[in-house]
């Protein structure tokens, strides 16, 4: 009981939490994600994809033309990524690359979207073309 009593004591006092808290109860249930089909009605000049895999996972395949920015660098890293243009942020399934917009988006970022399925859903949606 006392265990609980101190946690719930800390989150209080944390403005981290706080943030993330007011974040989840602004947030919409599918805020920000993007299907591998609706890609193509968008211009590719006007999308930027990061790719918040490890080096190693980039190298073994990505999507043409993708910065890799492995998610736990992405706030350190935010610089490298426009605000000028849409940012689909992807990984191989969505677990790290959503990670990364939650980062981001507490950060105060808005032109960002999380590719749902990632990259293997990408890559399977190309082949099947």
């Amino acid at each position: 009981m006392g265990l609980l009593l101190f946690g719930a004591a800390m989150a209080e006092e944390n403005p981290a939490l706080e943030t993330i808290q007011e974040y989840l109860e602004f947030a919409e249930y599918a805020d920000g994600a993007i299907m591998p089909e609706q890609l193509a009605s968008i211009d590719r000049k006007d999308i930027v994809f990061v790719d918040a895999r490890n080096p190693e996972r980039f190298e073994a395949g990505h999507v043409p033309g993708a910065m890799n920015i492995e998610w736990r660098q992405i706030l350190e890293r935010q610089d490298e990524i426009p605000r000028d243009k849409s940012v689909v942020l992807y990984c191989d399934t969505g677990l790290s690359s959503s990670k990364a917009y939650f980062i981001l988006r507490l950060a105060g970022r808005e032109n960002i979207k999380v590719l749902r399925g990632g990259y293997l859903m990408w890559r399977a949606q190309r082949q099947g073309q």
